[in-house]
């Protein structure tokens, strides 16, 4: 966004808040209300019982309503943005922006909430009214001093978290980012000086936190539009300011900046000199989080100084400092034990969780937010990106379990790992369904070697799958480039330590694996000179010969280059399992919907009956190791004998085949894709089905179709795909996309050392 211009920015954001539209949230049914038992059971008479349960015991509104999901954005619009007090209905469109906020990142249910009130008294009275419908009350973009008093009488009368995230949200990252820039420079808090320019709600609120996080009141010094704060000054006073009087004849910025470890920026831009940052103590913290001025442009202050580390409050600079860290995981975990207040404790646990994950290594995700690399820890990079999809499993449990220990829970988390793993399918939808390979592949701890081993997205799943323990990395590539890219990614891993590797250049293996190649497709077009050269040229080779000869249990190629290409090299080196007569490709997707298999979607053009019986049977064992029953429908454009065209005389012709080898086998077809995914649908046209409920298995006539299937799936349903999984080979070897991800190298991992363990799937006898 930096030097974007504001005029193209204005319209864009006009546009993009009208249409197609008006509005960034809409309220959906979480039930069916499809017919009259659904409205019997939604309303009256059904919905009696629900109140009955609630007033016998209020807890159980939490489990009967979304009370302990929904919290309230409430603002009176004095104090909006940078815009000042513009009102409530002009602050709506930044209420509807923080619901959405809390719902993409933590799933927290959200009403904006605009009062049209600045008395003091009556605002806390309204707030206080709402404590039925809430869980929890986001205070915002309210004016201080107001501000202060509006939250603490509110917080005394209610018995669910109330939190302004203007002072505490900023207070939290703030000291996250102190938290690291002092470990960076080897400086204590209760040592350091600190300098705060402004005296709002924020400001006042970062510095309670630093204190109680151990910084001294003595070593802080704060200033003003009237100057520094000091003991005796009475005027724009209050008790809160007051609280960082000091006893000092100093008036000015100027004058208190002197040996300063810590400027804080909550004020104004330009307010801070390059004189000023000169004389700050050595490796000095800038924090000049004004907005969209900070207090000093970061260049001038690394101009002046080279040693400082710098935050802004602006996404186009490093360390920004953005409450969308910390706010939706406080709430989110703060809702999940059904805490009466968000206190010092979650809060401190809050600050240490977001400066523990920015000293880990960036996700993935993050370099694809930041074009594709994401800096390590260290001076830029303070704190966690926004994107950082490991936010929530950081943040939420940390403040639940501060909350707990606390006392402030009320639904106590029993099971912390139950609840860890259901942070981790919000973030990743592929948790669930791949937490049993997970947990197989942990237990074989095979070895899976990785053909582009130089590629930053397997270097990033080469990380997790370490840290998940999925398998023991073998990776092939160039070894200084493979340093080289670890460093400039911030991974936590060495080579030779960590993981074996491959380097196609110079590894002494290179004239045994010329001789294997030679052996095994020599009689497949294969010549010594081309042997020699694809030996050294093509990691597709390398590696389905190591995995051949017995040094690698899996392999994952395909990031890169044609994926025909490579199924030949596989077919060549490492060939066909007993009983197949081909490679077929299944593929998952995920979607809002639920969990469907596709097959064949990559390897087979036009594949004949008996071929599509075979693999039917070897998609339901690869179905079944996922934990799901497999419901397989042969899918064509006729329903049960409705055309006579070949496809579907082919897909009828299948059917048989499998009956006759196996007649309990959950399959039925020929049919349409709508028949085999409603049963409403399959009704219609037929009374005699073997299925039972929809089909999450489906088996395309040809290659066409499932790769069109496949894709439309993936983009209208904005489902997320797992796989290609090759069926076939004699040892688990898997073609990736190029447009594959990091995690979903990592499930492909699973699938591929979970094979390696129990064995390939092959076709029914």
């Amino acid at each position: 966004m930096s030097g974007e211009d504001p005029t193209v920015l204005q319209s864009d954001a006009l546009h993009y808040h009208r249409l197609p539209r008006p509005g960034k949230l809409e309220i959906a049914a979480t039930k069916p209300l499809g017919n009259q038992r659904d409205l019997a059971l939604a309303y009256s008479p059904g919905v009696a019982f629900a109140c009955q349960a609630i007033v016998a015991d209020p807890e159980e509104a939490a489990n009967l309503t979304t009370r302990q999901n929904l919290v309230a954005v409430l603002t009176n619009g004095t104090a909006v943005l940078g815009l000042g007090a513009i009102g409530p209905l002009a602050g709506k469109p930044v209420m509807e922006g923080k619901a959405v906020l809390f719902k993409k990142f933590a799933g927290v249910d959200v009403f904006d909430i605009e009062v049209n009130e600045t008395n003091v008294d009556k605002l806390v009275d309204i707030i206080v009214a709402l404590e039925p419908t809430f869980g929890g009350i986001n205070l915002e973009d309210i004016k201080g001093p107001e501000c202060f008093e509006v939250e603490e009488r509110a917080k005394a009368r209610m018995g669910i978290p109330v939190f302004h995230d203007d002072q505490h949200g900023t207070a939290i990252i703030v000291s996250a980012a102190v938290t690291n820039a002092l470990e960076l420079a080897g400086k204590r808090l209760d040592k350091v000086k600190i300098v705060c320019s402004g005296a709002g709600a924020a400001a006042l609120a970062s510095l309670n936190l630093l204190v109680s996080l151990g910084a001294r009141r003595g070593n802080i010094f704060v200033c003003d539009i009237e100057g520094v704060v000091y003991n005796g000054r009475e005027k724009l006073m209050d008790r809160w300011k007051a609280l960082y009087a000091q006893d000092t004849k100093a008036r000015t910025l100027a004058d208190v900046i002197d040996d300063a470890d810590v400027f804080l920026g909550l004020s104004a831009g330009g307010v801070l000199k390059p004189e000023h940052v000169k004389r700050m103590a050595r490796d000095p913290l800038i924090m000049a989080l004004a907005n969209p001025s900070p207090e000093i442009m970061p260049e001038l202050a690394t101009e002046a100084r080279p040693d400082a580390m710098i935050c802004t409050g602006r996404s186009d600079y490093a360390n920004q400092v953005n409450n969308v860290l910390c706010f939706p995981y406080i709430f989110r975990g703060a809702l999940d034990v059904g805490a009466t207040e968000i206190n010092e404790a979650m809060k401190h646990a809050a600050v240490k969780a977001i400066a523990a994950l920015a000293r880990e290594a960036p996700s993935d995700v993050v370099a694809r937010a930041y074009g594709g690399e994401a800096a390590p820890f260290g001076r830029a990079s303070l704190i966690p990106s926004p994107f950082d999809p490991r936010l929530i499993m950081r943040i939420a449990p940390a403040v639940a379990r501060a909350a707990m220990e606390s006392g402030v829970a009320r639904r106590p988390i029993v099971d912390f790992d139950a609840y860890a793993d259901r942070l981790s399918r919000f973030v990743f939808r592929s948790g669930l369904m791949m937490k049993p390979l997970f947990a197989k592949a942990r237990a074989a701890c095979k070895r899976v070697i990785y053909a582009e081993g130089e590629d930053e997205r397997v270097l990033r799943a080469t990380q997790v799958v370490l840290e998940e323990r999925l398998a023991e990395p073998i990776l092939i590539g160039r070894p200084e480039v493979i340093r080289d890219r670890i460093r400039r990614y911030g991974l936590h891993m060495t080579l030779g330590k960590d993981f074996e590797n491959i380097d196609p250049e110079s590894d002494p293996r290179y004239r045994d694996y010329v001789a294997a190649y030679l052996q095994v497709a020599g009689r497949k077009g294969v010549t010594p000179d081309a042997a020699r050269t694809l030996v050294r040229t093509s990691t597709t080779v390398i590696g389905a010969l190591a995995l051949h000869r017995g040094e690698a249990d899996a392999l994952i190629c395909g990031l890169e280059g044609r994926f025909s290409q490579r199924l030949k090299h596989i077919k060549d080196i490492v060939g066909l399992a007993p009983g197949a007569t081909d490679f077929a490709a299944l593929s998952l997707v995920i979607a809002p919907t639920g969990i469907y298999f596709l097959a064949d979607t990559h390897v087979r053009y036009d594949p004949t009956a008996p071929e599509i019986a075979d693999l039917a049977f070897a998609c339901a064992d690869h179905v079944r190791r996922f934990g799901v029953t497999p419901k397989i429908a042969l899918v064509s454009h006729s329903d049960f004998g409705a055309a006579d065209t070949p496809s579907a005389r082919k897909m009828r012709e299948a059917l048989k085949l499998v009956r006759a080898r196996d007649p309990d086998f959950e399959i039925d077809g020929e049919m349409q894709a709508d028949t085999a995914l409603s049963l409403v649908a399959r009704a219609r046209v037929t009374v005699d089905c073997k299925l039972s409920g929809e089909a999450n298995v489906l088996i395309f006539p040809n290659l066409d179709a499932g790769a069109t299937a496949l894709q439309l799936t993936r983009v209208i349903a904005d489902a997320l795909p797992i796989g290609p999984i090759l069926i076939g080979p004699a040892k688990p070897a898997h073609v990736l996309t190029p447009s594959v991800t990091a995690r979903g190298i990592v499930n492909m991992t699973a699938i591929a050392a979970t094979e390696a363990a129990v064995g390939p799937c092959v076709p029914a006898p």
